[in-house]
């Protein structure tokens, strides 16, 4: 698997909160999606990211925490969907593509458990991130395309 480490630059972003079970992420997703068709927000518009705060895998369901994002820099009234500002700070990450579906995503998997203790880095205080670089009712399963990104150690200002 290719890692590259990365700059991310800051982006704010609208997002919808997502606690509970793994099993109702779609439904939260679709808040998002309502959100960004009724603001005219097409998925060729905005990039949307995952940032997941906990590891379905290894946290009781109920625990389970993650927003669902698009970039969006406008002012967002108070709506039915819940959706809020919010900001991705700018961070030094390792970034490693994935390609199909988006149910268990083995990059994220690989990075974190693999790739980081051997890498010499250490996990940043931001949590784990996906940009779903392909979005809509058009993408097939085999063909989605998600970058993830693991927040390392503090950049270094010069």
């Amino acid at each position: 698997m290719e890692i590259q480490i990365v700059e991310f630059p800051e982006a704010a972003v609208a997002a919808v909160e997502h606690r509970g079970p793994p099993e109702l992420e779609h439904e939260t997703s679709q808040r998002l999606i309502r959100w960004r068709m009724r603001n005219g927000i097409s998925p060729q518009q905005g990039r949307t990211f995952g940032i997941h705060y906990t590891d379905p895998g290894r946290i009781a369901p109920e625990l389970h925490r993650a927003d669902f994002c698009v970039s969006y820099s406008g002012h967002i009234e108070p709506n039915d969907e819940g959706v809020v500002a919010k900001v991705i700070p700018r961070l030094r990450c390792a970034v490693a593509r994935h390609t199909g579906s988006r149910r268990y995503i083995t990059a994220a998997d690989y990075l974190g458990r693999v790739w980081l203790p051997q890498s010499g880095e250490t996990a940043g205080a931001f949590p784990i991130f996906f940009r779903y670089v392909n979005v809509g009712p058009g993408v097939q399963e085999h063909e989605m395309l998600t970058d993830v990104y693991l927040p390392l150690g503090a950049i270094a200002e010069t």
